[in-house]
């Protein structure tokens, strides 16, 4: 074959290698795609016949009219349609295999035009994968940009990313540069590429991070039952063992409160902005209310109500000395018991006095 006669759709095809992660099936259903469309362009056709040969070769073939005199490029005289077809007779349609190297410059720049794009969008198809595996997980992502709002722009894996400034807000200590961990919430798309959509400010980045941080969680050995958080102030979590000799408020603490430390810091930075409260979770609502009213003491618990369709509700009495300590800076202690057990909390001093939260 000359070097000018490369210059068809032969080189087209010639020029699609098998790129890392995207299957061949993929490739020869975007080259056959190439095809229909240098088809449609150069002969009228809509349907064309193009398959592979375990050889590899390309055949394609396309329906043409049998007629007495063809006056396009989709008709066959009736001479050469019984070459084809000994039996074809005027009015009937033959499939006729062409020489891709007939399809010219221009059709084959057509077919580069859509191979090429096919192998972007299996590219973008493959991104699109690997993000996904990152979703309802928690990633590490490299600080690119601190944009002058506030907001931060992530790099994870080969993806970028905007952290909101309202996000950013809960981020400490680290600079461009820098990693820091993300709860990935869902994979979108703004039309072009596969875009993470990250919190910081999630529960789940919480509980991912814990899942990391103790060995007992991963192995099923420790559960964490519930969690409620309030962003750069505390989270409440409240977790069960199913093994008697292993105490799950311990496990998640660790040696010397080492792995919760590891947590708190990357939540809270080095100087802990956000503490972490880790509670053993009782099955009966009593124990477990007083248990998510600490560090402030219970001294009974009087339920007000139980309704399937709305939220449970109970009195909690407390000592009068620790009014303020279980109701908590701008009322966070007893908001988040409420959302960790999912019962309304009213507190009420020992003394008599009622306040409710």
């Amino acid at each position: 074959m000359s070097k000018k006669s490369k210059d068809d759709i032969s080189l087209a095809l010639g020029e699609i290698k098998d790129e890392m992660g995207i299957s061949s099936e993929f490739v020869k259903d975007r080259i056959k795609k190439a095809i229909s469309a240098v088809c449609r362009n150069t002969y009228g056709v809509e349907d064309p016949f193009v398959e592979f040969e375990d050889s590899g070769g390309l055949v394609v073939k396309i329906p043409k009219l049998v007629s007495e005199e063809p006056s396009s490029e989709s008709e066959i005289s009736i001479s050469e349609a019984v070459e084809v077809d000994p039996e074809a007779k005027v009015g009937d349609t033959v499939l006729v295999q062409i020489d891709t190297k007939q399809f010219g410059r221009i059709s084959a720049q057509t077919a580069r035009s859509v191979i090429r794009q096919g192998i972007r969008d299996g590219e973008k198809e493959i991104i699109v994968k690997k993000l996904k595996c990152y979703e309802n997980e928690v990633v590490s992502a490299q600080i690119i940009k601190i944009k002058n709002d506030g907001s931060m722009i992530l790099k994870i894996g080969d993806s970028e990313t905007v952290l909101s400034r309202i996000e950013s807000q809960y981020v400490y200590d680290k600079f461009e540069g820098d990693f820091i961990k993300v709860y990935v919430k869902r994979i979108e798309s703004d039309g072009v590429s596969p875009i993470p959509i990250v919190s910081r400010s999630s529960a789940e980045l919480v509980r991912k991070l814990f899942e990391i941080e103790v060995p007992e969680i991963s192995q099923n050995i420790v559960s964490i039952e519930a969690i409620a958080r309030e962003p750069g102030v505390r989270t409440k979590m409240a977790v069960k063992s199913s093994d008697p000799d292993v105490d799950a408020v311990g496990a998640c603490i660790g040696d010397r409160g080492t792995r919760i430390k590891s947590v708190i810091e990357e939540i809270g930075g080095k100087s802990g902005k956000e503490k972490i409260d880790v509670i053993r979770y009782y099955e009966d609502p009593s124990a477990f209310i007083e248990a998510s009213i600490a560090p402030a003491r219970v001294i009974d618990i009087n339920v007000v109500s139980t309704d399937d369709k709305f939220q449970n509700e109970c009195t909690v009495t407390v000592p009068d000395d620790q009014l303020s300590l279980a109701i908590g800076i701008r009322g966070q202690n007893v908001k988040l018991a409420s959302r960790l057990t999912g019962w309304k909390l009213n507190l009420r001093p020992e003394s008599g006095f009622y306040g409710e939260e």
